[in-house]
């Protein structure tokens, strides 16, 4: 039999759910989620693999304009990310899209491969879809139109069989055991900033980013020692991050080690530092230094 591989992109505007539908097809959590904006900043891949396919997922920023440099580089990564893949999944919430701005980004896309997921059919009665389904099935735009809900595991399967079924004849790109090419260092700080994405208030987690400074396992005590440095734009923010008394700070790292360790498989001792990097956003030689990449600043 024929081996099948490629390349699926997940694009959509931000808190339609892409994070959620990687974590959930992969069966494990590698992206962070939060109901906020910009939770995503970077190209997270997870890998399916069964005998006779492998499914390379990509999850991208959400699609907006750009505010500063950071949020250059992040319409860069999605602009890239979508030209370079076999299929694009294009995600919306059908709890709160607008037709005709919906088709307005989808008119864009140039992938010859184009899948529509209707993403939270959970939050809408079962009568409103078929309409939704026929509104968008009509443009002719799309190879397949999945409804489904990512939160909730409903159609999953569905979207996995459709991947499939269009997937081109190619090689095994990573090995059997690997759900993703991101270093533990990259999913683990992205875990940390998910927990300040959803304590904090509305401005400050935007301006913060996460540095691992150390990661060392101990196989004897199966402990992994993590140093992070969260970095804030602010003094006031700094203060707010750590709270009175360490209270907020105490809170991020708490969550935070429970979802890393579940991810590692070890116990973890986990130390957070807050430091102060203006205007970090708009900073090339910062941006780079917290680990975006150069070719796309």
């Amino acid at each position: 039999m024929n081996y099948t591989s490629g390349f699926v992109t997940i694009i959509g505007s931000p808190n339609v759910g892409k994070s959620t539908l990687l974590n959930t097809l992969l069966g494990e959590k590698i992206a962070a989620v939060s109901p906020r904006p910009q939770t995503t900043r970077t190209k997270i891949s997870g890998i399916i693999t069964d005998a006779n396919s492998q499914i390379v997922l990509l999850d991208t920023p959400g699609i907006q304009t750009p505010k500063n440099r950071l949020g250059n580089y992040m319409k860069n990564i999605t602009d890239q990310t979508a030209t370079q893949s076999d299929i694009l999944i294009y995600m919306l919430d059908v709890s709160k899209y607008n037709f005709e701005k919906e088709m307005q980004k989808i008119e864009t896309l140039k992938q010859a491969t184009l899948f529509l997921v209707i993403n939270k059919i959970d939050l809408i009665k079962k009568a409103q879809l078929l309409p939704i389904m026929s509104s968008f099935s009509e443009t002719g735009k799309f190879n397949e139109i999945i409804p489904l809900s990512a939160k909730k595991q409903d159609g999953i399967d569905m979207l996995i069989d459709c991947l499939k079924r269009y997937l081109p004849q190619g090689p095994k790109f990573f090995p059997d055991d690997i759900i993703s090419d991101q270093p533990e260092r990259q999913i683990c700080s992205e875990l940390i900033r998910e927990k300040m994405m959803r304590l904090l208030g509305d401005e400050i987690p935007y301006g913060t980013a996460v540095v691992i400074e150390k990661m060392e396992y101990n196989e004897t005590k199966n402990l992994t020692s993590i140093t992070s440095i969260i970095y804030c734009e602010r003094q006031s923010h700094k203060s707010i991050i750590i709270g009175k008394d360490g209270a907020m700070l105490k809170k991020i790292g708490s969550l935070a080690r429970s979802d890393i360790q579940k991810f590692l498989g070890a116990r973890i001792f986990l130390q957070l530092w807050v430091k102060v990097s203006d205007n970090w956003r708009n900073s090339y030689s910062a941006l780079k230094d917290f680990g975006y990449t150069d070719s796309d600043l």
